[in-house]
């Protein structure tokens, strides 16, 4: 008996340290995690600048961007006017549209919500089609330049004000709806609702408005000029501070509401707070780059596997980098370098996302625990 009972401690000892070990070997790799991702982001964000219909060297991209005289003439004006806010607007708008959709999936406790599936998307495209449907003459430079006195701050508004009006009826039937499916199905429905309200507006509409806004939909991150961006990095940079100082509540929240409460938290104004985040960065980008899909589903999955956590500390600078890193790779996959020919951004993160949501659906047993309450 004191034999068994020896070798029960013996066992329970090598199960304690191999864990321990692995705790430490992945802590080890978690600290290594972050300078590889922003290795990486830095090599394609270079790559996306080099790589187009005009083959760029990354030496005189790397001497351009310090100041120096290029061999060709071109190469500056395509790098300043056209490929550098491209690759800036890629990074951040998939930055915001992964922490929209981590802050989703973690106030509905969902592995599928996003911005795209529960319609928040749809939402602000509304915004987006009131105000370029019924605004002022079409302009062919830039692609909102001919939206009068609205002007780039009023699409954002509108924009984001169609994703918070979404956000906040998904979370009223959150309510009184327990099973999540269901809460999927309406969310879903009430975006085939708001492109049904489009599709009026476009048929009252004028040629040149419908073929602005089908091209706004195929998704760019092209059509933003320097101009926009100075309006477009503060709102997101505000709505990614806004993320990280909710971090504590979303924590908080996957725990469930009522151990949240619990620990102090004020649930009504948590949910307030993410609401308003996530329609300001998701409804930003989708007011400039389209309704780009699966972007803000797909990238929380990825951060919690590389990163094995669930907590928000970690997995929102996670999400950033990743999120920046697979906007930037679809905008190099749909310049198709070497040729003239541009694809549809969203036909390319839907090729991108499709899988990452199909393993999310055959792997849902292991993604219960994670959203377990």
């Amino acid at each position: 008996m004191l034999n068994s009972s020896e070798g029960n401690v013996r066992r329970s000892q090598k199960v304690m340290n191999g864990n321990a070990a692995m705790t430490t070997q992945w802590r080890t790799l978690s600290s290594l995690g972050f300078p590889v991702l922003i290795i990486l982001l830095f090599a394609l964000f270079l790559l996306d600048l080099s790589l187009g219909s005009v083959r760029i060297p990354a030496k005189s991209i790397i001497g351009m961007l310090f100041g120096r005289e290029p061999a060709q003439d071109t190469w500056l004006k395509i790098l300043h006017l056209f490929r550098l806010p491209k690759a800036i607007t890629a990074i951040l708008a998939g930055a915001a549209l992964a922490v929209s959709g981590l802050q989703m999936q973690t106030l509905f406790r969902n592995p599928l919500a996003g911005p795209f599936v529960l319609g928040i998307n749809s939402g602000a495209s509304l915004g987006v089609a009131l105000v370029i449907l019924w605004s002022g003459t079409v302009s062919q430079t830039t692609l909102f330049a001919g939206l009068g006195f609205l002007g780039d701050l009023g699409l954002i508004i509108a924009a984001g004000l169609g994703a918070s009006m979404v956000l906040l009826f998904v979370l009223m039937v959150s309510r009184r709806v327990q099973n999540v499916m269901t809460l999927l199905i309406l969310g879903l429905l009430f975006g085939y609702a708001t492109s049904a309200v489009v599709s009026i507006l476009l048929h009252f509409s004028i040629a040149e408005r419908i073929h602005l806004f089908i091209s706004w939909t195929f998704g760019s991150f092209g059509g933003v000029t320097w101009k926009q961006l100075k309006v477009l990095v503060p709102i997101l940079l505000l709505g990614m501070v806004m993320a990280f100082i909710s971090v504590k509540s979303l924590n908080a929240l996957l725990l469930g509401e009522d151990y949240s409460r619990s620990m102090g938290l004020h649930v009504k104004r948590a949910r307030l707070w993410i609401i308003c985040t996530t329609a300001l960065l998701a409804g930003s980008v989708t007011a400039f780059c389209g309704p780009i899909a699966f972007i803000g589903v797909a990238i929380p999955h990825l951060g919690r596997s590389l990163f094995n956590t669930s907590d928000h500390r970690t997995l929102i600078p996670a999400v950033v980098l990743l999120g920046g890193i697979i906007a930037v790779v679809a905008d190099i996959v749909s310049g198709l370098p070497g040729t003239q020919v541009v694809l549809p951004l969203n036909a390319v993160t839907s090729l991108i996302g499709a899988p990452v949501i199909a393993w999310i659906i055959l792997s849902r047993r292991n993604l219960r625990k994670t959203f377990a309450s």
